[in-house]
């Protein structure tokens, strides 16, 4: 661990969230709830198809965290490569599963992202990337749930390598 990490006074606490499956008012609510104070958006892309999930568009949604006084980061380099997302999707498509209704990741998919994303990965140094007053932080990706998305990977990563555990929250 580095001289950093060590200089905390103590480990964040880690969430995960995703969007599908709720609306504006449960999303934040759930944010709020859980007195999250830096938000991680964990995406390439950062919007969303459909009126329904406007609320996660990257504008509104920085806009809105803002109003809650909630960091905002955008954290594209651990995003699943566009190769990456093309062997899931490929999978959905065979198992004729929504990517919506999608509620795990095939072993293509952790296969592919541990060993480019988080290969050369360092936990240490992804918490010495917070400032020293983020204690709550959210991990975010669209899926609802975790297990159906790349950030449940970074969890494990996470509680692996710092000895958390990290809370999935479903608004």
């Amino acid at each position: 661990m580095s001289e950093k990490t060590r200089a905390r006074r103590s480990l964040p606490h880690f969430f995960t969230i995703g969007a599908y499956g709720s609306n504006s008012d449960s999303f934040f609510k759930a944010l709020q709830d859980a007195a999250i104070d830096t938000f991680c958006d964990l995406r390439a892309r950062r919007g969303v198809r459909g009126s329904e999930y406007a609320f996660v568009n990257s504008k509104r949604l920085q806009a809105r965290l803002d109003g809650l006084e909630i960091r905002y980061l955008h954290l594209p380099e651990l995003a699943p490569s566009k190769e990456i997302r093309s062997r899931q999707a490929a999978i959905d498509e065979a198992s004729h599963v929504a990517k919506r209704k999608r509620s795990e990741l095939s072993s293509a998919f952790r296969i592919g992202y541990m060993e480019t994303v988080l290969k050369g990965f360092s936990s240490a140094d992804f918490l010495c990337d917070f400032a020293d007053d983020a204690t709550r932080i959210v991990l975010f990706c669209v899926e609802r749930e975790a297990s159906a998305c790349h950030r449940s990977l970074l969890a494990e990563r996470l509680e692996r390598d710092l000895g958390i555990t990290v809370t999935h929250l479903l608004p």
